[in-house]
């Protein structure tokens, strides 16, 4: 019976972009009380399908489920390939490891394109304030916000772009990171 409010609370998740509320989750399950809707989340936090973030929220941790794993497929010289599942991935544990900390960002302009990140990409950021030389990062400098690699060297930052149509950009005044790049999505076709 839960893989079928699983599925109904997915199906609100997927439309609205957020959890339902109890109260919501009330006329969508057709439960009666509050009280069985905590018992059904106690139950879907003990599978493993909703967690709460450090805030108290629930946020859907494998809710949205898995995707098959078929094998390699060869990006060079063709070679014969036979499909079999081998197992079975979700994509979420795959790209996410801090759900809590992580958010995805929409790209736009080109400074990143050498580094395979185009406009209309998510990225996906998972919150820092400290990064390592060569990172990419979610910075503000000087008060403006932009997506870029970190460098540090001999005491000195900067955020260097990976096209070579844009200068590299060297804070006047201050340098925050905010955030760590850790993947990037992109859609093919509609």
């Amino acid at each position: 019976m839960s893989e079928h409010y699983k599925q109904k609370i997915l199906s609100f998740y997927t439309t609205h972009k957020r959890m339902p509320v109890y109260r919501e989750m009330m006329a969508l399950l057709g439960l009666k009380s509050k009280n069985s809707i905590h018992k059904l989340v106690t139950k879907l936090i003990d599978e493993g399908a909703l967690q709460k973030d450090s805030s108290g929220r629930l946020i859907p941790n494998k809710l949205l489920g898995e995707v098959p794993l078929l094998g390699l497929v060869k990006a060079g010289f063709p070679a014969p390939a036979e499909e079999q599942e081998l197992d079975s991935m979700n994509i979420d544990d795959f790209l996410i490891r801090r759900k809590d900390a992580t958010y995805l960002l929409e790209v736009d302009g080109e400074s990143m394109i050498d580094a395979h990140i185009a406009p209309g990409d998510l990225v996906i950021a998972e919150r820092a304030t400290t990064a390592r030389d060569g990172d990419i990062v979610i910075a503000e400098v000087d008060g403006e916000w932009t997506m870029k690699y970190f460098r540090q060297k001999m005491g000195r930052v900067w955020l260097e772009p990976a096209n070579k149509n844009f200068k590299p950009i060297y804070p006047e005044h201050e340098l925050k990171i905010t955030a760590i790049v850790k993947g990037v999505v992109r859609r093919y076709g509609k």
